[in-house]
């Protein structure tokens, strides 16, 4: 039996699985890049936007006159099938294709052409009445519906899955911070015994960090409001209605609740993507910040009895297939991972985006992709760890105090008293002597024990008294 239907393009005919929505064109992308597709396939995100903007377009040119009724409405049910989910077996390609991502943009208009066909009862890849570029592409260019898109998914993944996630790992250590703001402890500088300082404190630092981060990628979303939609080619806007691009964005807008503009000026949309290149760099500094305060977790986690101990982790997994017993800081070792993919996602992206040549970037598939890469493994990283690891860490008091005990540079307090001389003395004697502070200090007769109680206070030390 037949399976595949003949389809027709600029270059020939083509031969297209005949259950399958797409057309010509799509089909030469899956012949000549058959580039790891399995693996680098769009995500929805990507295909998602441009159907947003796709309807768009229906609908500005319909409002324009510029569509018949009877050819949008069809045409308007086939975007809303895409959007949600229904067509996602129809789009098949990857990322290493035309750096435009014309492949990708025709894919979808053929797909939204012979669906609208069907509805209208027509053949697939017959083009009538509804062609794939003369009515689902009028007025618009790959060049600037991709750019569009790419703002547009980039933007929707951050406000429904990365934002939340952050927002809700920044305010359990602030509970955190808030909870242990009495428990005086150890503070370490050069992985050194240093001042002490609150384990609230300590976890204030992290929640500072996270902050950082969240306005950070707030300001760089709203760089990416301006869509190029309307500078078709090369930024002239060329056959497109003087009134098109500003219609559609507004509907896009209304669509997706998110402020989108037109952009003010197509030639720097097409050819360069520095407000992209701006969220990754927001991105890359996440994961910097991520990094520090999982790798903060695991050495105080260290031990449980051979390291520093000072938190606690929830116990969810064994750790070792060959240790009885043991459990391994395996959340903050998963979020370090995917920390290390997003700086290295973000150095492709960076070096894309430094390959605009005229009027046109030609590495759009590959900036997008990894960016919404980056934002998804942040995401889903940033709730498995708030909720099985943040959620759940512990003090262990009795081993904070044991180490505050122990820390020679309550040292630091004596400066005012004694001098730092003698009470750099006090230290060394205390270390080379296996014995406290307190105690070299009445040795060498530097203090008395009711002064050095006095002067040695932690919590005066760290703002708790004055």
């Amino acid at each position: 039996m037949k399976t595949t239907r003949t389809e027709t393009d600029s270059i020939g005919a083509i031969e297209v699985p005949d259950n399958r929505y797409w057309g010509a064109q799509t089909q030469r992308s899956l012949t000549h890049f058959p580039i790891a597709i399995d693996h680098f396939r769009w995500q929805f995100p990507i295909i998602r936007a441009l159907a947003l903007v796709k309807k768009a377009a229906i609908k500005s040119n319909l409002s324009l006159a510029l569509l018949p009724e009877k050819l949008a409405l069809p045409m308007l049910t086939a975007t809303e099938e895409i959007i949600n989910s229904h067509l996602n077996e129809h789009f098949p390609l990857g990322v290493f294709q035309t750096g435009s991502g014309t492949h990708t943009n025709m894919n979808i208009n053929e797909v939204i052409a012979n669906r609208a066909n069907e509805l209208l009862g027509h053949p697939l890849g017959c083009k009538k009445p509804i062609h794939p570029n003369d009515h689902v592409n009028l007025g618009q260019s790959s060049n600037d519906i991709f750019s569009s898109a790419m703002h547009i998914a980039v933007v929707e993944k951050l406000e429904h899955h990365l934002l939340p996630a952050l927002i809700r790992l920044q305010e359990t250590f602030a509970h955190k911070a808030d909870d242990y703001k009495t428990i005086v402890k150890t503070g370490r500088t050069h992985l050194q015994d240093a001042a002490p300082l609150t384990l609230g404190q300590e976890i204030s630092a992290w929640v500072a960090q996270l902050n950082f981060s969240l306005n950070a990628i707030n300001q760089h979303k709203a760089y990416l409001y301006p869509l190029a939609i309307g500078g078709t080619a090369v930024g002239t806007g060329l056959n497109t209605h003087p009134q098109f691009a500003k219609t559609a964005v507004a509907l896009i807008s209304n669509e997706t609740s998110i402020p989108f503009t037109v952009s003010d000026n197509y030639f720097f949309s097409l050819s360069a993507h520095d407000p992209l290149m701006e969220m990754s760099a927001a991105l890359r500094t996440l994961a910097m910040s991520l990094l520090k305060i999982v790798n903060d977790i695991r050495w105080l986690a260290s031990g449980p009895r051979c390291g520093i101990g000072e938190l606690q982790l929830p116990q969810n997994e064994p750790g070792s297939s060959i240790m009885p017993g043991k459990i391994n800081p395996s959340q903050c070792e998963a979020l370090s991972m995917v920390c290390v993919q997003v700086f290295g996602n973000d150095a492709t992206v960076a070096f894309a985006g430094s390959q605009g040549n005229f009027q046109l970037n030609v590495y759009k598939p590959v900036i997008v992709y990894n960016l919404l890469e980056s934002i998804t493994l942040l995401a889903d990283a940033l709730s498995s760890f708030d909720r099985y690891c943040a959620q759940g860490l512990t003090p262990n008091i009795e081993r904070i105090d044991e180490n505050l005990q122990r820390n020679l540079m309550l040292a630091t307090a004596l400066n005012q008293h004694i001098g730092y001389d003698k009470a750099s003395g006090a230290a060394k004697f205390a270390h080379q002597n296996n014995t406290t502070l307190k105690n070299a200090c009445l040795e060498l007769d530097y203090a008395s024990a009711s002064e050095f109680d006095r002067w040695v206070n932690t919590k005066t030390m760290v703002n708790l008294e004055r």
